[in-house]
């Protein structure tokens, strides 16, 4: 798995490319906690992952978005941005669509990196 931060648009953008799972989990968990961190930093910015290149997630992977909403708290908005139709279905059958706000359209690339 790879992570590339961004900020764009006065939010923090997060791209995880390839796979969390057993292997991977802990590293997308380390990042994301990070994200969230740099986010309540600069003022409680919104948080928005990019779940374009993401192939798959692990229930490790959806442990990880919990532990994120949780160091977020009301400080930190976190959105799912553009999941794939098995991402999807991912995040509908363990009901994650419920816990985030889930969009269809990936944020735009190019702003600096955070």
């Amino acid at each position: 798995m790879d992570w590339e931060l961004e900020r764009s648009d006065g939010r923090l953008v997060g791209r995880p490319c390839g796979r969390v799972d057993e292997t991977t989990w802990e590293m997308f968990s380390q990042v994301l906690t990070a994200a969230v961190r740099e986010a309540a930093d600069g003022g409680g910015l919104p948080l928005v992952i990019d779940l374009t290149g993401l192939d798959y997630m692990s229930s490790r992977g959806l442990r990880a978005l919990t532990m994120a909403k949780r160091e977020a708290g009301e400080i930190v908005k976190i959105t799912l941005a553009a999941p794939n139709d098995r991402m999807r279905e991912i995040l509908a059958i363990s009901r994650y669509d419920k816990l985030f706000e889930v969009t269809a359209d990936a944020p735009p690339s190019g702003g600096p990196k955070a």
